[in-house]
């Protein structure tokens, strides 16, 4: 897998490219008989466009169904609303749940809020909208891995302190939470050398808050760590690998989590860097795999 995604020098020009390639999995032909999916638009942010979703159910079913609400990868500036499809279809197939997936926008063309914003407006149409998704929203958590737990946590936060809506959980699989990672004066030796690495991290925090990351007045929204109360936060899973870039920054958050009440699972798995769940028949990935969907079959529930 370290051969076949060799670190990337990002740039603002190579970004159209990269968003331009297909996903590296696709579903099979039994998860696409096991689920439906329905692409649409739903209101945005006020002044802002549309917000387009993807909404993954189990085929034939009926009666009221947990939901996630899902945020894609990408380190602020990639991803797209289908490349997590291979995993949305057969999770939802498999946990009897709606799962939405969020097309939000990306950075350096939106910054922050904009992504955040989006994610909070499809929350708000899901609530909104419960009765005709056939979804009960206090069985209702929110998702992501890398950026996507990055805005998944932003966006729990956004959500207690709005006190508009409530989630049953927030599921953060490597959450890139913290810009102040990139000016640290004491780097992990050996950590966050493979797939996303301290260049690249420093491309996607500028691109994604317009400024130099690790400076004054980041909102927690864009940067979870940098919350100074972190109570009153939903049930929260967080799983990272020990030679991830992001794993001291999720340690920490789990140590504030867990220090404020929050319920928490923490996992680290071994020898496993950043993104490594797509090397899909390694044992530390079927292992990391059987955990995130054990717990969300208890949060689900």
């Amino acid at each position: 897998m370290v051969d076949a995604m060799p670190p990337l020098e990002l740039s603002e020009a190579m970004l159209p490219g990269m968003r331009a390639r297909p996903p590296m999995f696709a579903p099979t032909g039994e998860d696409i008989r096991r689920t439906e999916l329905v692409r649409r638009t739903v209101p945005g942010p006020k002044d802002s466009p549309e917000v387009g979703v993807a909404i993954y159910r189990p085929a034939g079913a009926t009666g009221i169904l947990p939901c996630i609400l899902h945020i894609h990868g990408g380190g602020y500036v990639g991803g797209s609303l289908m490349s997590n499809e291979a995993m949305h279809r057969p999770l939802a197939a498999d946990l009897s749940c709606v799962i939405v997936s969020v097309d939000y926008r990306l950075a350096p063309e939106t910054r922050f809020p904009g992504a955040v914003e989006d994610c909070y407006a499809v929350l708000a149409w899901i609530n909104a909208n419960a009765a005709e998704l056939g979804v009960d929203p206090k069985r209702l958590g929110v998702m992501g891995e890398s950026a996507g737990g990055g805005l998944a946590a932003g966006l729990a936060l956004l959500a207690r302190d709005r006190g508009e809506f409530s989630l049953a959980f927030q599921h953060l699989i490597y959450p890139m939470i913290d810009d102040r990672t990139c000016t640290t004066m004491n780097p992990h030796p050996h950590a966050g050398e493979y797939v996303w690495t301290a260049k690249s991290n420093h491309f996607g925090w500028s691109c994604l808050l317009g400024q130099e990351p690790g400076g004054e007045g980041v909102s927690p929204y864009a940067a979870a760590a940098r919350a100074t109360d972190v109570s009153g936060l939903p049930p929260t899973f967080i799983a990272s690998g020990a030679l991830d870039l992001f794993l001291e920054e999720d340690l920490e958050y789990a140590r504030r989590l867990v220090r404020s009440g929050v319920p928490v699972e923490l996992h680290v798995y071994p020898g496993a860097f950043h993104a490594f769940q797509w090397m899909r028949e390694a044992h530390v990935s079927l292992q990391a795999g059987r955990d995130s969907q054990n717990a969300l079959a208890r949060s689900l529930a």
